[in-house]
Order: structure tokens, then C-alpha cells, then sequence
């Protein structure tokens, strides 16, 4: 079973990312190792510093309006390695150690499984 990894930050770093007006940044969770995306999801300050404090990721249910930590209910816990801010400090990255089946709820193991081009299914 991966550990969780607190990982230490500063109020300066915390001070730079860039919220949309929601109070909301988008987190890419990426796989270590692979390099690949397994989802992206919402968080505001507090899910942030809970990732951040607690080495899970923690999102901002948009619709649900609350906090959910990935894998609570499924068992496909997400274990934070890296984080990074981009360029503009409007989008989160986090590399993690992924548990289970995958990050996506359809069952699929990255939530980014379906092509567009010729191939991609209608409907």
C-alpha cells in the first residue's frame, strides 16, 4: 500500500495561484512513472492545502458543492508525489501514485480514454 507524502509549501506559493472567479483552479493529476493524465478535477484553497497537508488529492465537488478526497469511497486513492504550479499560476499538476482500478468513475483507469478523430464513438 503507497504512503501519503505531506508535501511542505510556503504562504508565498500558496499566495500564487491564480483562483477563477468560482475561488476554483484546475488540478491535472498525472501518473508517475507513465507520465499518464489520469483525470483532471477542481480545487479551491482548502482542497489544496488538504492535498497538500495530507499527500491525498483532495477536489471541489462543483456539483455536489463539497470536498471529496479521490478513492474514499471507490478505494482508488490518489498518492500525491510532485506538485506543480504552471506558468500563469492558473493551473495545478499533481504527479501521483495511483491505487486501485484508476482514477476515472466509468471504470476506465485515466479519464482521458476516448480519441476524437475518425474513430471517436457518437452519441
Amino acid at each position: 500500500m503507497p504512503e501519503s507524502t505531506p508535501i511542505t509549501v510556503t504562504d508565498a506559493q500558496l499566495d500564487a495561484v491564480a483562483y477563477n472567479g468560482d475561488g476554483l483552479v484546475p488540478a491535472i493529476i498525472q501518473e508517475a512513472g507513465t507520465g499518464r493524465i489520469l483525470m483532471m478535477a477542481w480545487m479551491n484553497d482548502e482542497s489544496l492545502r488538504r492535498s497538500l497537508e495530507t499527500g491525498r488529492t483532495w477536489f471541489w465537488s462543483r456539483s455536489r458543492q463539497e470536498y471529496w478526497c479521490k478513492g474514499e469511497t471507490s478505494g482508488d486513492r490518489q498518492y500525491i508525489r510532485e506538485a506543480y504550479l504552471d506558468c500563469d499560476g492558473d493551473t495545478l499538476l499533481f504527479t501521483v501514485e495511483q491505487e486501485g482500478n484508476g482514477a476515472c468513475h466509468t471504470g476506465e483507469y485515466s479519464c482521458f480514454f476516448r480519441a476524437l478523430g475518425p474513430e471517436f464513438p457518437a452519441g
